[in-house]
């Protein structure tokens, strides 16, 4: 369903300049790719305003344009959760003594479980996203596999730990072969504050 608004979302920035095995080039040209989720969210919302103040819902175009911003939409703010949970020299070691790496020891046995199952779904053929999500119902996390932006999301759950595994994410640092090289990275440079500030609640995804 459209948003009826017309008050657009503003593209984000994150300095992320300095990152261990992620260059400066590829964060330019991903940058880039996320505006253009923005943009394309922005354009598609305002069409299916216009459409709907139009009387237009019941047509073929309004359904392709609905479908058609789940994935921009999707792309938009999962971007902006990988971005910000990204820091550099951050070493991305997680204590088990935090919130996080209790949570994480409780879901999944220890720390290392977890990054050893997150790191496999990431591993998987094809282009998507692997997302740690914490159920707020029971406070379980678990790992997921999302397909493109939006198929495998699950209702209700709260991303904690976003990565891009899409292969501009990577592929101007890493041949495709590579792509455990650059998981190997984003895990080095995961920003377990911010990680940790979303599961206890201390911070959201700002809207931009």
């Amino acid at each position: 369903m459209a948003l009826l608004t017309q008050t657009p979302y503003k593209q984000r920035a994150f300095d992320l300049h300095g990152l261990t095995g992620i260059s400066d080039h590829t964060l330019e040209v991903h940058f880039g790719l996320y505006a253009g989720y923005v943009k394309n969210t922005n354009l598609l919302n305002e069409q299916l305003v216009d459409m709907t103040q139009n009387g237009q819902t019941a047509s073929p175009a309004y359904a392709e344009l609905t479908r058609r911003l789940g994935f921009e939409y999707n792309g938009m703010v999962l971007h902006e959760w990988y971005f910000g949970n990204m820091k550099p020299d951050t070493g991305g070691d997680i204590s088990s003594s935090s919130a996080l790496g209790r949570a994480l020891g409780e879901s999944f046995g220890d720390i290392e479980t977890w990054k050893k199952d997150f790191t496999a779904i990431g591993g998987m053929r094809g282009v998507g996203w692997a997302v740690t999500y914490l159920d707020p119902a029971t406070g379980r996390l678990s790992n997921h596999w999302i397909t493109l932006h939006e198929d495998g999301n699950v209702a209700g759950f709260k991303p904690i730990v976003v990565m891009d595994v899409w292969e501009h994410a990577f592929l101007l640092d890493y041949k495709p072969a590579e792509r455990p090289k650059y998981i190997e990275s984003f895990l080095a440079n995961l920003d377990t504050g911010a990680a940790e500030a979303r599961l206890t609640g201390a911070a959201d995804r700002p809207i931009g």
